[in-house]
């Protein structure tokens, strides 16, 4: 069936609604006006100057417009794009074979930039500086190393952990953009476009709830619409027939696939629950939080407790995580008195 999840055409197809949903340019790009203009400013100074632009560093959360961005660069510069990622290249052969293949002015996309491995993020040192390579002949005394000219580039490196970045490599970029979160009118407006690319009839309030509760996130925001537009057409016979979405239809898709008014999903809400019911409000180590919810220390760390932390809810301390007394409120939970006195309302 088309419409099975486990099924490699839908896959596909769901990922190329997810591409047609990107923004195709910097003027269409939303919710990012001082990267925007950055960014526009040098790339428009080095088409004047007929040169490549230098190399551009992204960072910041997953699904803010890292890679729409790079794709944006290359459309901008009418330029080829190529795309990898980090943990593709684990030795300098890897990456020497791809900055040989580069044609002129090419865009090279490099996702999770922090993940190569050391002796390739060596080699980009002076591919990025030079647009050279050495490509080592034999092995201990009788090694020869070979320059190799490649064509000049732009490297658009990705990532969410810049601090696992050496200065080295960070210091080549010569421009670099960090993504904040996007505020609700910024995602609003987001939502609107993507219901107008996928021919979805959605009211303004409607779409303002699912922007409320997409945590900030464009990728996020998409989704729920997404979800909430099959929960229209599946669940009304309205919708079906042409209506518009509205603010009540969309709250119930989003109670269906569990997602509150702050954006919370089952996981979030597991996990604190987990850290406020079993374990007192905390404090409690990592893997013994994973093992109460039954998840992997990775999902609980890189998933949920980012989110919770970002809304006060959670507090990393040096002993564990601890519930704030917000979190135990937002379950509708009394937080006990030594909480309410030491952390923050």
């Amino acid at each position: 069936m088309s419409d099975d999840p486990f099924n490699p055409a839908a896959r596909s197809e769901e990922r190329s609604v997810e591409t047609a949903l990107r923004p195709r340019s910097l003027a269409e790009f939303r919710g990012q006006p001082r990267v925007s203009d950055q960014l526009g400013l040098v790339l428009q100074a080095a088409h004047a100057r007929s040169a490549t632009p230098d190399h551009v560093l992204l960072s910041g959360p997953p699904g803010l417009g890292k890679t729409t961005l790079a794709m944006i660069i290359a459309a901008e510069l009418a330029a080829p794009l190529r795309i990898t990622s980090g943990p593709a290249i684990q030795h300098a052969g890897d990456l020497a074979a791809i900055l040989s293949g580069l044609t002129e002015g090419e865009v090279l996309f490099l996702d999770e930039i922090h993940r190569m491995s050391r002796p390739a993020e060596e080699m980009l040192y002076l591919a990025m500086e030079d647009f050279r390579v050495d490509v080592v002949i034999g092995k201990g005394v009788g090694a020869t190393a070979i320059p190799i000219d490649i064509p000049q580039f732009t490297l658009v490196g990705a990532t969410t952990r810049s601090g696992l970045l050496p200065g080295p490599l960070r210091d080549r970029f010569g421009f670099t953009a960090t993504l904040d979160f996007y505020d609700t009118d910024a995602l609003h407006g987001i939502i609107m476009r993507s219901a107008e690319l996928l021919g979805v009839n959605i009211e303004t309030d409607a779409a303002l709830m699912v922007a409320s509760r997409s945590r900030g996130t464009p990728r996020i925001a998409n989704r729920l619409l997404r979800r909430v537009r099959d929960f229209a057409e599946v669940r009304t016979t309205t919708v079906a027939d042409g209506a518009a979405i509205t603010s009540d239809i969309a709250m119930c898709a989003l109670e269906l696939y569990e997602v509150d008014e702050l954006g919370l999903d089952r996981l979030d809400r597991t996990v604190l629950q987990a850290v406020c019911a079993r374990f007192g409000g905390g404090p409690v180590g990592l893997g013994t939080l994973a093992i109460s919810v039954g998840e992997e220390r990775e999902t609980v760390e890189e998933v949920a407790e980012p989110f919770l932390v970002r809304l006060g809810f959670l507090m990393r301390t040096p002993r564990g995580r601890v519930a704030t007394a917000a979190g135990w409120r937002h379950l509708g939970l009394t937080p006990p008195a030594s909480e309410t006195a030491t952390l923050f309302e």
